[in-house]
């Protein structure tokens, strides 16, 4: 063993499991990595992403493979974080202008990108069951690296408000569409046609419940940091107020199993649209928000596997599940912008936003695999849900390499810069 790798098992064995060196190693390599993209005209969010994947179990192992689970809170609030930001966006006065169109681009996207995705993968003799699912699963698209992105490059104008816009309510209609196809599906895969139909229903009004009471949750602490906060004039007074009601709010829809994006997305907009004044909220957080999304991206970079690309069935269900997604989403954003007729601009570069995927596609092909339904499912249907599993891992790995470099072409071709 050469001297370099008895000093690194050393400091694995001394500092590996330790949370604040990971988090102290994790941000430092982010922040190296981070600026040399930059310096090759790449986003940040690359170098961030790299770093993640050195460290981790896939290459020099420093960081264990259950720091992710340790920092779980930090994703937790970096997410909630982002969704508020993305909540600002919805002012009454802009969605008056815009929200219809809103709506339609998001549907038409979504959908795009799962007949795309469902019809690319049976061509290539997958079952249609399975096809249906990862169809379900590509609909999502990762809101985090389009706010960093954007806020990198201080974009503004129409083009920002409308990818706000359709990545907000992009989940919402993901989690729409999979329940529904899931309840479809998932019956005849585990072998029983016994309440099929209640099924359907049953994850429809689940699904429903899920985004009314996230709604409802976001809405009650908007409201609340609002009162707090109105006739407050203390910036750090102002900060802790709003610390404590964003973390109130996070735990709240964790433990409740609502959506932390959609709560959280509900308070920005709640609060942007009560008072104009509500506005230094976002001012006096921003500020916090730096390491916390570095240490996101990170962190999901430390998630990534190279094993994934082992298995050829993997890489070629997986080139077509990119190729075919990112087709479904740019022509279903040019097909709907061109009928609600929105400017050149969205109609031509608003598709390359949509691009990245992570967490959401996650949790999805994860809850696949370990719902109640496939518990008793035959070992072939297990073996199935394995290789969804390592073709959703594939995209991801892919998704999060290359998804921020699109997404910047996109905003630097279509929208406003400072």
């Amino acid at each position: 063993m050469t001297p370099a790798f008895e000093l690194l098992n050393n400091v694995k064995d001394l500092f590996g499991h330790h949370v604040i060196f990971g988090t102290g190693i994790l941000l430092m390599t982010g922040y190296f990595f981070g600026r040399i993209a930059e310096l090759l005209k790449l986003p940040s969010i690359t170098g961030y992403i790299l770093a993640g994947l050195l460290l981790g179990e896939s290459v020099i192992g420093i960081i264990p493979a259950t720091a992710p689970y340790k920092l779980t809170s930090i994703t937790e609030i970096a997410l909630g974080l982002i969704a508020i930001t993305i909540g600002a966006e919805f002012e009454i006065s802009r969605l008056r202008r815009t929200g219809r169109t809103i709506m339609i681009i998001t549907i038409f996207q979504a959908v795009f990108a799962l007949v795309f995705v469902f019809t690319g993968l049976v061509c290539m003799k997958m079952e249609m069951s399975y096809a249906l699912i990862l169809g379900a699963i590509a609909t999502a698209t990762a809101p985090a690296a389009t706010v960093v992105i954007v806020k990198e490059l201080r974009a503004r104008g129409e083009f920002v408000d409308y990818l706000y816009g359709v990545v907000a309510l992009d989940d919402a209609v993901c989690v729409i569409l999979f329940s529904i196809i899931f309840a479809l599906v998932a019956p005849g895969l585990a072998g029983t046609i016994a309440g099929h139909e209640s099924g359907i229903m049953s994850s429809i009004t689940r699904a429903g419940l899920e985004i009314l009471f996230s709604c409802l949750l976001g809405a009650v602490s908007g409201f609340l940091l609002h009162e707090f906060t109105r006739k407050k004039y203390r910036l750090n007074e102002i900060l802790i107020i709003s610390i404590a009601i964003i973390f109130l709010t996070i735990s709240i829809a964790i433990v409740l199993n609502l959506s932390l994006l959609i709560s959280n997305m509900m308070m920005g907009a709640v609060l942007v649209n009560l008072s104009h004044r509500n506005k230094r909220i976002f001012r006096v957080i921003e500020p916090i928000t730096p390491p916390l999304f570095a240490l996101f991206f990170v962190l999901a970079g430390t998630e990534l596997h190279l094993y994934v690309f082992t298995k050829l069935a993997v890489i070629l269900f997986g080139l077509m599940y990119i190729l075919a997604r990112f087709a479904g989403k740019y022509m279903g954003t040019w097909i709907s912008a061109y009928l609600t007729k929105t400017s050149t601009g969205i109609r031509n570069y608003l598709g390359f936003c949509l691009f990245p995927q992570a967490g959401v596609a996650i949790g999805l092909v994860l809850f696949v695999q370990t719902s109640p339904v496939m518990l008793n499912a035959p070992e072939i249907v297990r073996e199935m849900m394995v290789l969804i599993v390592n073709i959703v891992l594939f995209s991801i790995f892919i998704n999060e390499l290359i998804g921020p470099l699109i997404s910047k072409f996109g905003l630097v071709r279509g929208a406003e810069l400072e």
